[in-house]
């Protein structure tokens, strides 16, 4: 079965803004290939549309080559968005997801191909909530911004999770990699 990754930049105190956090060459380049390990990302509406900001540089290069080839990657990988108010979308590589979000991910889930990845803080709570969530990769910005949209926001249960390993950029940011291993109602 393949494996759902929530992957998320945020600041030191738990906020999810993307205007907050600064993506250096080394964060674009692994985010690059992290979306090249999979096949397909889960997108609310917002990010969605926050993420539209890279289409311009598919033809008209910003000269940065870690951005560039992030470009490029954002638009090769499968894109579902999961929207109440969206009627279409045009990026060549997105759709909008047919059923609601459990019954897509479940039938994403038993397809053959590689990784899942959510994208979007609303859709990590949900499918934290219905326990979809394989492995949780969060890279931690070395900025403090005081408020803004919280990560875990909503959650219904408490859940344990078990550190795999964490990775240490240069600028600073950490990305620790944890999975799932136990889950107790409150």
């Amino acid at each position: 079965m393949r494996k759902v990754i929530a992957a998320i930049n945020m600041s030191l105190d738990g906020f999810c803004d993307h205007n907050s956090v600064v993506a250096d060459d080394e964060i674009h380049a692994h985010y690059t290939s992290l979306l090249s390990e999979a096949d397909t990302i889960l997108y609310g509406r917002i990010t969605y549309q926050l993420m539209e900001y890279w289409r311009p540089f598919l033809t008209k290069p910003s000269g940065n080559r870690s951005m560039d080839e992030f470009a490029h990657a954002m638009d090769r990988i499968s894109k579902i968005v999961f929207s109440r108010t969206l009627n279409n979308v045009d990026w060549s590589s997105a759709r909008l997801a047919h059923r609601n979000m459990l019954d897509e991910v479940m039938a994403l889930k038993q397809q053959s191909g590689k990784d899942i990845l959510v994208g979007s803080p609303s859709l990590i709570v949900a499918l934290t909530n219905c326990d979809l969530i394989d492995e949780y990769q969060i890279c931690i910005h070395p900025v403090i911004v005081g408020g803004g949209l919280p990560l875990f926001m909503n959650l219904n249960q408490r859940i344990v999770l078990k550190h795999l390993k964490t990775k240490t950029f240069n600028g600073g940011a950490l990305l620790i990699y944890y999975k799932p291993e136990s889950r107790e109602q409150n």
